[in-house]
């Protein structure tokens, strides 16, 4: 059985809790993805494949962190971001809030890269709270864990197979083939030129807006096809799906 948190009551919680401790977060970002990509992308991609692997595993999937750490994107229109320290005080309540609950294994599936090392500090401020307190707790300490989607070795697989050195790191062609399998009335079609886009490191968003001035990064996302989409939703989900039961039941 799975459940989205938000279409359940109260009532079907409790009796989740009884089954389960484990809640799945997906956590994303607003951002630009390039003249063909969706700008949630990084969103749109952990939920959609959190919401396949529920199919069969029990799983409760809480609502989608959709803003994360995007400062460098904002040079570009839509895309929207919170500080790292907004961000970590965030994610510290929501986890503070469902621990409140019972639950004490909140799996967070992530789908931008910018936000791992502010969901790891947000993690350490968790921890520390339980290592630097005084009074005893019986209760099974809270453990968090970060899995991106793309990080499973059937997908990183796919990926190297399909798009080669065309894949690059940012607006893949492999997330920009998720959002189409999800969503085909918004496939969108742009010309890229140089194919492949220039790689790099950047800084702000002035910096990032001049270095890679259509968005991309190593990057040919004209390869997306929906039928990829498909595959890699997939192999995602059946991974998700066994580390999710196994994280949850250690």
């Amino acid at each position: 059985m799975h459940m989205l948190l938000h279409h359940a009551s109260w009532p079907e919680v409790e009796a989740y809790l009884e089954r389960s401790k484990g809640v799945l977060i997906p956590i994303g970002s607003t951002e630009q993805h390039g003249p063909n990509g969706l700008i949630g992308t990084d969103a749109i991609c952990p939920e959609v494949i959190a919401r396949k692997a529920a199919e069969d595993t029990q799983m409760l999937i809480a609502p989608t962190f959709n803003v994360g750490i995007a400062q460098h994107h904002m040079g570009f229109a839509g895309s929207m971001t919170l500080r790292p320290s907004t961000m970590i005080a965030a994610i510290y309540d929501w986890v503070a809030s469902l621990s409140r609950h019972g639950f004490d294994r909140i799996y967070f599936f992530n789908g931008h890269g910018g936000n791992i090392a502010t969901i790891q500090a947000a993690f350490s401020e968790i921890y520390a709270d339980r290592s630097l307190g005084r009074e005893g707790d019986n209760r099974r300490a809270v453990k968090c864990r970060l899995v991106n989607w793309w990080d499973f070795k059937p997908v990183l697989d796919y990926c190297k197979q399909t798009y080669g050195s065309a894949h690059g790191s940012h607006a893949t062609p492999s997330e920009v083939a998720v959002t189409y399998a999800a969503f085909p009335h918004a496939v969108k079609h742009a010309v890229m030129e140089p194919a492949i886009a220039p790689s790099g490191r950047f800084t702000d968003a002035e910096d990032y807006r001049a270095k890679f001035p259509d968005g991309r990064i190593g990057s040919d996302p004209s390869l997306a096809r929906a039928e990829d989409g498909e595959k890699l939703i997939a192999l995602s989900a059946k991974s998700l799906a066994e580390d999710f039961k196994n994280f949850t039941t250690s």
